[in-house]
C-alpha cells in the first residue's frame, strides 16, 4: 500500500490518477483549489477501494504556506511514498497579448508551486530513506508552441529543476518521473487564460480529440510504479518530441505551422 499525494486532483489527469491509485487500495491525499470539487472525487476514490482519503485544498498562492501544507500532508498518514505535482494552468494568448501579470501567475502555479512542494517534501523523504516525486510537464516544455509563451516557459523550467533533483538525490533513494503529456482530453483549454486574464471557456478541437484521461492515468501510474524517468502521454502529436530531438530545425518550421487550438 502506498500513500500518494496528488495536486490538481479535482479534474483531468489528477482526478483520473486518483481513481487509478484508489483501485490499488492506496491512501490518497487530494489537493486542488476547491474543496467543493475535491469532495466528490474523494468519495469516488473510497468507492473504488482507497483505504483512506484526505482532502487538502490549496490554491498555491502562498509559497511560504506550502511548507505547512506539506507537513500536514506528511503527518496525515505518517509519510508520503509518492508526491505527484500535477496542478497547472495554460493560456491562449500571443506574446504581445500576454501581460507580465499573466506570466507571473502561470509561473507561480506551474513552476514555483511544484518546486516549493518538492523542496518541502524532499527532506522528509530523505529522513526515511527515499521516495518518489512525479511532475506533469508537457510536450510544450520540449519545444515552443504558439499561444503558449508563459505556459511553455513554465514547463521547460520544470524539466531543468526536476532533472537536477534526480541527478543530485538518485543515490539517496529519490526517484523522479517526468510526465510529459501531449493532447489529453481534459478541461485545460477550457480553463486556460485568454486575453485580459479571462477564461478561454472553450474546449479546443485538438484537446477534444486527445487521449482520454483514464487511459492516460493508467500509463502514468504504471510508469511511476516502475520508476520510469520520463513518460510521454498522447497520440500522434508525440512525434514532435522526437523531431525536436533529432531534427530541431524541422521542428521549428513545423511549430510555426501548428494549429494552436
Amino acid at each position: 500500500m502506498l500513500t500518494v499525494w496528488i495536486t490538481g486532483a479535482s479534474s483531468g489527469i489528477g482526478e483520473a490518477c486518483a481513481y487509478e491509485y484508489a483501485k490499488g487500495g492506496n491512501q490518497l491525499i487530494l489537493t486542488s483549489s476547491s474543496r467543493e470539487r475535491l469532495e466528490p472525487v474523494a468519495a469516488k476514490c473510497r468507492e473504488k477501494g482507497a483505504k483512506d482519503v484526505l482532502v487538502l485544498p490549496s490554491d498555491f498562492n502562498d509559497l511560504e504556506g506550502i511548507k505547512l501544507l506539506a507537513r500536514t500532508a506528511w503527518d496525515a498518514f505518517g509519510g508520503i511514498d509518492v508526491l505527484f505535482c500535477n496542478a497547472g494552468i495554460s493560456q491562449r494568448t500571443s506574446v504581445e497579448d500576454t501581460s507580465m501579470d499573466m506570466v507571473r501567475q502561470i509561473m507561480e502555479i506551474n513552476y514555483f508551486a511544484p518546486v516549493a512542494l518538492a523542496k518541502a517534501i524532499l527532506p522528509l523523504m530523505l529522513q526515511v530513506g527515499g521516495g518518489h516525486i512525479a511532475v506533469t510537464t508537457s510536450i510544450a516544455g520540449v519545444f515552443g508552441f504558439p499561444l503558449r509563451c508563459a505556459y511553455s516557459s513554465s514547463k521547460h523550467a520544470l524539466y531543468g529543476f526536476f532533472e537536477t533533483l534526480q541527478a543530485e538525490y538518485y543515490d539517496k533513494g529519490i526517484r523522479v518521473t517526468i510526465v510529459c503529456p501531449g493532447r489529453v482530453r481534459t478541461n485545460i483549454s477550457v480553463n486556460a487564460l485568454d486575453k485580459g486574464g479571462e477564461k478561454h471557456g472553450t474546449m479546443d478541437p485538438g484537446q477534444d480529440k486527445g487521449l482520454p484521461a483514464d487511459k492516460a492515468a493508467k500509463q502514468i501510474v504504471r510508469a511511476i510504479n516502475k520508476g520510469r524517468r520520463e513518460i510521454l502521454i498522447g497520440r500522434g502529436e508525440l512525434v514532435m518530441v522526437y523531431i525536436k530531438r533529432f531534427f530541431p530545425s524541422l521542428c521549428a518550421r513545423l511549430s510555426r505551422r501548428l494549429k494552436p487550438m
